[in-house]
């Protein structure tokens, strides 16, 4: 909105009853102005001297020395600078003079006002205006159509083409009648229009001809029911919490920003004896003072007050700060005071749980340890123990491990294995399954989260896999199935060491060491873009490759004896062998579960065995369906194991036999005997 003072010419001289014409005539060339104001010393205002006057000296042929005290005109017609805008609008409408004098508040004169700048000054306002106008129409939600006089549309935007899915460009310069014969043209007021689903306001305007022209504004019903449902909404939770107010066992009052009590308990009023009429809309530091709900503003954290006594009834005031993107907004008085003395009852009750619950953390922070040694991943197979070794040497350090291998072979055995053999083997071994948990959790098991972080979170938060493994291991089994959005997450805390919880702003620095493992490959994932290139090779600092059980068939015999002793123990049976038919069936088995289904089966086969022996019944069908009906078996059962893996080998090295020699990690000498030994029977490799 123009002020008046923004088209004031500001008068920065003084012109007196004494001054000349010459020196008149001078001022109105230099400051270009129609008349001049004529005050005293004080700038106040005695009359004017106009271009009239000035021409009616020079008619009268006086000297150019002579006073212009004759020739003033004595009514001014002054405004004063604190005149309304639309008064100063009407008087320049009205009047006859081109120019005013222009008085301050203490009636000095300030400067002039023309006709000339009072226009331009409505025209700029004008342009403002119509360039706001256009603004509010461009980005409006109600559609907006604009007739002139002869009901021919001169204006539309595109909300009313979003709604009647009809082209701006397409109605301008249309009747109004022919694109909508419907409409009740006439009409004054809202219509709803089944149509368009809308509400339809007609109002008229004064077009430039001074006729009637046609605005009709086109409102949404579905926007308009949905604001109905948002406040229906808000009604509906008002109601609930002063519903919950009025029944609630302690006081409780709210306060706004302002300290202003908005919200009031009858239970504290009793506590007080007031009124809610004396409380409610009033400021709580003045009616209820001991509360001193103002601390919360200052610390914006909650507090609990120590124990305050009112008639002889003891009670506590819990304050509470209610918060807006980090502001405090309001705050909650909880005033307890009923039955306090069943609540420290309840009190001591909690601190016993929570002696039980510290007990069992104790507990629990015990069995975040390593169960597993190099001496329980058993093997007779020359290259198991190689790795072994190589895994022995890489626990020493510090480098992320990255065990690679087919479920089953015994990544874990290893990560186990490689934090006891570690300088970390007194911190804590903690394991992550992330294939186990649901991926909208996986981020706060990582690194937990602060109290209140999002719906159903824990009320004291919760701390995460990284901080319990905090001085020691963290071993992140099944990598590859971790999301993106995490992966990145995990980079940077093994480049930073550091992390956020989630809902938290405080950075928290771990010591921590990592084994990953997993059973995908991690090349190809990374070439189709599942699996971030970056935290590939952060992970693959020292990989291990575990070889399938298929890869080392001489281990199932091995493990097999290793294993039926144990299961014993466990299982309570008494089992002392297996039938050669059954054990002929575990060898020409390509176990794609490994190690792990090699339990299995056995596990199962001795619950099942009733004779002392496992029978090739007692092991599960698909096991022995490709079991031929006569099994022939020319040498030993471990001359039978030795010369499957020596075939194996052979065919990965593609008959390469130094290199089938390494793989079986014997001498090439070894292996030449060997094969000298198996001649027949390596005919078809």
């Amino acid at each position: 909105m123009i002020q008046f003072r923004d088209i004031v010419t500001p008068v920065d001289c003084v012109m007196t009853e004494e001054t000349t014409l010459k020196e008149a005539v001078a001022i109105m060339k230099v400051k270009k102005w129609n008349l001049l104001p004529i005050t005293d010393e004080n700038r106040n205002i005695k009359g004017v001297f106009t271009r009239s006057r000035l021409y009616q000296m020079i008619l009268d042929r006086v000297s150019l020395e002579t006073p212009i005290k004759a020739y003033i005109k004595k009514e001014t017609g002054a405004i004063k600078i604190d005149t309304p805008y639309t008064q100063i609008e009407e008087l320049v409408k009205t009047s006859k003079a081109g120019t005013g004098v222009v008085l301050d508040e203490e009636d000095k004169v300030i400067g002039l006002l023309t006709k000339t700048e009072m226009v331009m000054a409505l025209l700029k306002s004008a342009n403002t205006l119509k360039e706001q106008l256009e603004t509010i129409l461009t980005h409006s939600n109600m559609g907006v159509l604009m007739t002139d006089e002869h009901f021919q549309i001169i204006y539309a935007n595109q909300s009313f083409s979003h709604i009647t899915g009809r082209p701006v460009a397409s109605v301008l310069s249309q009747q109004l009648g022919d694109l909508f014969p419907n409409f009740p043209i006439e009409h004054q007021g809202h219509y709803h229009d089944e149509t368009y689903q809308s509400i339809l306001h007609f109002s008229s305007y004064e077009t430039v001809n001074h006729k009637q022209g046609k605005i009709i504004l086109f409102q949404d019903i579905s926007e308009i029911e949905k604001m109905a449902e948002e406040l229906e909404t808000v009604k509906k939770l008002k109601l609930t919490i002063e519903t919950t107010l009025e029944h609630a066992y302690d006081g409780i009052l709210m306060t706004d920003d302002r300290n202003i009590i908005t919200m009031v308990s009858p239970p504290l009023l009793e506590l007080f004896n007031l009124e809610k009429k004396e409380v409610l809309h009033q400021d709580v530091g003045r009616v209820l003072p001991q509360l001193r709900l103002e601390n919360v503003f200052k610390s914006e954290t909650a507090e609990v007050s120590d124990f305050k006594e009112r008639k002889g009834i003891k009670y506590i005031v819990h304050r509470i700060p209610i918060k807006k993107d980090g502001k405090v907004i309001g705050a909650i008085g909880k005033v307890m005071f009923r039955q306090l003395n069943e609540v420290s009852e309840l009190f001591q009750k909690l601190q016993k749980a929570e002696s039980k619950a510290s007990f069992y953390h104790q507990q629990l922070q015990k069995s975040e340890s390593a169960r597993f040694t190099w001496d329980h991943i058993l093997s007779e197979y020359p290259y198991m123990d190689k790795l072994k070794k190589s895994a022995a040497k890489a626990a020493k350090g510090r480098s992320t491990v990255l065990i690679r291998g087919e479920s089953g072979t015994g990544k874990e055995l290893f990560a186990h294995a490689i934090h006891n053999s570690s300088a970390r083997s007194d911190g804590k071994f903690v394991i992550v399954n992330c294939a186990a948990i649901p991926e909208d959790l996986l981020e706060s098991e990582f690194f937990g989260y602060e109290e209140g972080a999002f719906t159903g979170a824990n009320r004291r938060g919760k701390v995460g896999k990284f901080d319990l493994a905090n001085g020691g291991t963290l071993f992140l089994d099944e990598i590859g199935d971790m999301s993106i959005t995490l992966q990145a997450k995990l980079l940077r805390v093994l480049q930073e060491r550091e992390f956020y919880r989630v809902g938290g702003n405080e950075r928290i620095k771990v010591d921590v060491r990592i084994i990953a493992a997993t059973n995908r490959e991690l090349e190809k994932m990374v070439k189709e873009g599942k699996f971030r290139e970056d935290l590939y090779y952060r992970l693959n600092v020292i990989s291990l490759n575990i070889p399938p059980l298929r890869e080392r068939v001489q281990d199932v015999e091995y493990l097999k004896n290793k294993l039926m002793i144990e299961l014993n123990a466990m299982l309570g049976t008494s089992i002392t062998g297996m039938s050669s038919k059954a054990e002929a069936a575990l060898y020409q088995y390509d176990w794609p579960g490994n190690v792990r289904e090699l339990r299995n089966v056995l596990e199962r086969a001795m619950t099942f065995a009733e004779h002392g022996n496992i029978q090739v019944e007692d092991l599960p069908d698909y096991l022995t369906s490709m079991l031929p009906d006569q099994v022939v078996i020319p040498v030993s059962l471990a001359e039978n194991a030795e010369l499957g893996a020596i075939k194996m080998a052979m065919r990965q090295a593609n008959g390469n036999k130094a290199q089938a020699a390494r793989l079986l990690g014997i001498s090439r000498s070894g292996l030449y005997e060997k094969l000298k030994k198996y001649q027949d029977s390596l005919q078809s490799v």
